[in-house]
């Protein structure tokens, strides 16, 4: 039960942190992987890619495909819609550990 709660709560900064780094540049998904890795989440693409996509589906992410040394990589970057999101994810993530600090 307790890994269904922390599983769900880390899916939630993953999405944030995903919103993060494609406000700043274009992110594809071998990069995020391994940036996700770095903090400390051992994610598979089989789980990153349906996030990806779903996120894609809900207007916070946009696509581009370039031809990458004869593949095809899909590079995401944050909506109007994904940059409010994230701005209102930071306000209560800020919100939340202040309070909690205090």
């Amino acid at each position: 039960m307790e890994d269904k709660v922390l599983r769900k709560l880390f899916l939630g900064f993953i999405h944030i942190h995903i919103l993060h780094h494609a406000k700043d540049h274009p992110i594809y998904g071998v990069w995020m992987v391994e940036e996700l890795r770095e903090h400390g989440y051992n994610i598979s693409s089989g789980t990153l890619y349906p996030i990806l996509h779903s996120m894609e589906s809900d207007g916070l992410l946009e696509k581009e495909e370039r031809n990458v040394e004869g593949k095809i990589r899909k590079y995401y970057t944050t909506t109007e819609k994904g940059n409010e999101v994230l701005i209102e994810a930071r306000k209560k993530a800020y919100e939340l550990f202040k309070e909690i600090k205090d």
